[in-house]
């Protein structure tokens, strides 16, 4: 047998892997360093993770991030759902290419181009900058992905069982809660969590929209990382890396359920018939 090609792959994907999470491996590292010389290992210690819980600025802006990911998530999911099923099942109305091209675009504009758009956008009409600039611009620019999701698993959908459940005499708007929403729910929750991390990641957006009293955990890190890595932003990196893990792996634990329950039901059905 060719061991070649099995051995260089193993190896790019080793190298791969190694290029994308060793700097993160060695952020949690030295979050539990002793020293406060983040370049100089002096030791195992958690005393920073206690220096982090007394920084008050530190856990505002974490919050302040936390309530921008939550909102903007949750209502960009529910628009991105609803843009994307109107683009699947919408037909060729008028304006689809349009509307189809305005809710992509995003995705493909440049970050300083969107910050300064919505700027000027809220500038103009005078809204004070903030916490809800802030939401609204993440909604604006976490939708496009939510429905570029959702859309991929409409476009898959076997709309059978909605014809069926509509041969029987159940209303549209019961039906898509019954039965469309159940099925396409792995991609919503899929999208949620997209949402939801870039909300959370978010730096350049949020650096035009933002205002007093709104600064969020990027801002903040940011700032302070032009004068010097302190081991704290070690504590609170590691902190938010543990969060979005355990999101996802609950995420891609409970999208494998409904997966399973799924083809538990259609091997069921398809042995009583």
């Amino acid at each position: 047998m060719n061991r070649g090609p099995t051995l260089f792959n193993i190896t790019s994907l080793t190298l791969g892997f190694a290029f994308l999470y060793l700097p993160i491996v060695l952020l949690v590292i030295y979050s539990f360093n002793a020293g406060k010389n983040v370049a100089i290992w002096e030791g195992w210690s958690t005393k920073w993770y206690g220096e982090l819980l007394r920084d008050q600025q530190l856990l505002d802006a974490a919050w302040v991030t936390v309530r921008v990911a939550f909102l903007s998530a949750s209502v960009a999911t529910v628009l991105g759902t609803l843009g994307a099923i109107a683009l699947v099942r919408g037909g060729r109305f008028r304006g689809r290419s349009l509307f189809s091209g305005m809710l992509s675009a995003p995705l493909v504009l440049p970050e300083v181009i969107l910050g300064l758009s919505l700027l000027l956008l809220f500038v103009a009409i005078g809204f004070d900058r903030g916490f809800w600039t802030m939401t609204i611009a993440h909604i604006t620019f976490t939708m496009c992905y939510v429905a570029v999701v959702v859309q991929s698993r409409l476009v898959t959908f076997d709309r059978s069982l909605e014809e069926a459940a509509l041969d029987l005499g159940c209303p549209p708007f019961k039906t898509f809660f019954a039965i469309t929403l159940p099925l396409i729910l792995p991609a919503v929750v899929s999208g949620w969590v997209l949402a939801f991390t870039l909300s959370l990641d978010d730096l350049v957006i949020a650096s035009f929209t933002t205002g007093p009293g709104a600064t969020t955990l990027p801002i903040k890190i940011y700032s302070q990382v032009r004068l010097g890595v302190s081991p704290e932003i070690n504590a609170i990196c590691t902190v938010l890396i543990a969060v979005v893990a355990a999101g996802a792996i609950a995420a891609s634990l409970q999208l494998k359920r409904q997966e399973a329950e799924r083809e538990r039901a259609e091997r069921m059905a398809a042995a009583g018939r």
